[in-house]
């Protein structure tokens, strides 16, 4: 394939652009091979769009951002720009029901939810952390898109990938997600995810709870995968991801002091309806986390067995 040539854009924001804060849930460990930061203050970002892959690189200075990519999706990935940063994010409904989330509001004004307009690029890495630790599920997303995932195209740092395709996870083998240390039933899910991957794309058109409901009709995807998916595809600001190992422990000792479980997280976010993710990043921005009162989860290596 010809190198394409790199196209440019400059953008002037109506707010104050944090790139690192903005773009800080699409990155999957320091390792991640579709995104990443660089020396010079650049964030580098792949992804497959309509058009073809491409390769978007950022910068911003206070309020301009200037964007560079390359690809065959590289005006599909200019055009995002603005939405990617939070451009289509309102928060003008938003209140502070508790003096945690008012102090983290305070600390981060410029917290902004971001939307990369596209759900399968996000998907396939929710899937894969699905009842399984944060580093197991950073591994398989790492195997997959070294093995599956096209090189990314222009002058992006050494060793980026494309995420892999629908057409790319549908041919892997079984002893490819084995390799992978990815299970039976994320595999199954992906697999039938993929079999209809250009139609989950309507969901970030319906946005919110349609968009959510729309996910789950795959099997394997539920109410916490179908979250993690709209956060980052339509920048749903009540998206919780009910179900985590980590959130209710973060909002309950940030909040009443207190590990929670689903439903007392589900009452205690009830004010913050319809912007309870919103609440839930600023806890997480300003840096609450769970407790560790002992060992880590054992991580399963599934490549073993």
């Amino acid at each position: 394939m010809p190198e394409q040539p790199e196209r440019y854009r400059r953008w002037r924001a109506p707010f104050p652009v944090d790139l690192a804060g903005v773009l800080a849930p699409l990155r999957r460990g320091r390792g991640d091979p579709c995104l990443r930061f660089d020396d010079g203050g650049h964030v580098w970002v792949t992804a497959n769009t309509a058009d073809g892959p491409g390769t978007l690189v950022l910068r911003a200075g206070d309020t301009v951002v200037e964007a560079k990519a390359w690809g065959t999706g590289a005006g599909v990935l200019l055009d995002g720009v603005p939405r990617l940063l939070g451009a289509e994010d309102d928060d003008s409904g938003f209140a502070a029901h508790h003096d945690a989330v008012a102090r983290a509001r305070r600390r981060f004004p410029l917290l902004r939810l971001g939307a990369t307009g596209r759900v399968w690029d996000v998907l396939v890495p929710s899937v894969l952390e699905q009842k399984v630790t944060g580093y197991e599920a950073r591994r398989s997303w790492r195997e997959l898109c070294r093995r599956f995932g096209e090189p990314a195209p222009g002058p992006a740092p050494a060793g980026m990938r494309v995420p892999p395709t629908p057409a790319a996870i549908r041919s892997v083998t079984d002893w490819d997600w084995h390799r992978a240390g990815v299970d039976l039933a994320r595999r199954t899910t992906l697999v039938a995810a993929a079999r209809v991957a250009h139609r989950l794309e309507r969901a970030a058109e319906l946005r919110g709870v349609p968009g959510r409901e729309f996910l789950r009709q795959v099997p394997g995807i539920g109410v916490w995968t179908s979250a993690e998916i709209a956060q980052r595809a339509w920048g749903d600001p009540d998206a919780v991801s009910f179900g985590d190992f980590h959130i209710p422990a973060v909002v309950g000792h940030a909040l009443v002091g207190r590990e929670l479980d689903d439903a007392g997280l589900h009452a205690e976010l009830a004010p913050y309806a319809p912007q309870r993710h919103r609440a839930v990043r600023y806890l997480e921005a300003v840096g609450f986390s769970r407790p560790r009162f002992g060992p880590r989860a054992a991580v399963r290596d599934y490549r073993a067995i």
